[in-house]
């Protein structure tokens, strides 16, 4: 096996990162401050090396071929944790540790972001970086060095700390509920019931757990994040299953209320998760033990 050829040098690497983001050399040269040109020499002769074209060239338009953009897909991965270590490092260099640190968007700005200020109180010397993340992904291949998500365990590969059991509350607008009270379960049947996308049977959980016929259900808008979700039932667009710990500011300030004391029981909890290579990264082990305070 030739390594040679399985290590292309770092010039090539951003020049082809840059251009098959931008699918343009002129703007990849811009990007990197070097010449068309040169940036189309790295191109070639990264194709050379690697013996595979990357590109096809239409004239003074390039477009990725199939392998280029798998190797594009790949490279930037690889690309990202590199810059991200290399930020660490030149942190470190100044006094200052950096963590990257993947998380839900409601959870983050409602229950995260207003105590983060205690955190840079205790520990200056730590800087966060918050990346919003949905879904399922790869913490490995996406940079980051943990990542706070909802569910059951077991998180396969991962070390994993509960934070918040996900205790799901029946909240509705205080207007709404003067229009429309809610005594008993059976008035729920009488509102629009809105829906988050990630727990679309979590109303069909709640009517079978109150006995009551899913016929009655009035199902209204789906929304993909839980904010949305929340400012809809302020709103006063119907009702909401959502979980306690999101709607916290809301009924102390009084903008949304518990109309029943039915909540939804859940399994699912909050997860503080990283990979186990992590677990002497003292910036890390310093958050960690910061949150599980919380």
């Amino acid at each position: 096996m030739n390594i040679h050829r399985l290590s292309p040098s770092m010039s090539m690497l951003l020049a082809f990162d840059a251009a098959a983001r931008h699918q343009s050399f002129t703007r990849a040269a811009s990007e990197l401050n070097l010449t068309q040109s040169a940036i189309s020499r790295q191109i070639q002769a990264l194709e050379n090396q690697l013996e595979v074209r990357l590109f096809e060239r239409q004239g003074k338009s390039i477009q990725l071929t199939d392998v280029g953009s798998m190797y594009a897909h790949d490279i930037a991965s690889a690309l990202a944790r590199i810059n991200g270590a290399t930020a660490r490092v030149s942190a470190f260099r100044k006094g200052v540790s950096s963590l990257n640190l993947a998380i839900l968007p409601t959870f983050g700005s409602r229950w995260l972001l207003p105590r983060l200020a205690m955190f840079y109180q205790h520990h200056p010397g730590i800087m966060l970086h918050i990346h919003t993340r949905i879904g399922e992904y790869d913490l490995a291949e996406s940079g980051m060095d943990a990542a706070i998500n909802v569910g059951t365990e077991p998180w396969p590969g991962l070390v994993s700390h509960p934070l918040i059991k996900e205790e799901m509350v029946l909240v509705a607008s205080p207007s709404l509920l003067a229009k429309h009270p809610i005594k008993q379960p059976i008035d729920v049947s009488h509102h629009l019931l809105l829906q988050i996308a990630v727990r679309s049977e979590a109303w069909h959980q709640w009517f079978t757990a109150q006995r009551l016929p899913l016929a009655y259900m009035r199902l209204g808008p789906h929304f993909e994040f839980s904010t949305h979700l929340i400012q809809a039932a302020t709103a006063g667009i119907g009702i909401a299953l959502v979980a306690r710990c999101l709607v916290e500011e809301e009924l102390q300030d009084g903008r949304l209320t518990i109309p029943l004391v039915s909540s939804l029981n859940s399994s699912r909890c909050y997860y503080l998760l990283y990979p186990p290579e992590k677990r002497d990264f003292s910036p890390l082990m310093k958050f960690r033990d910061w949150l599980l305070s919380q």
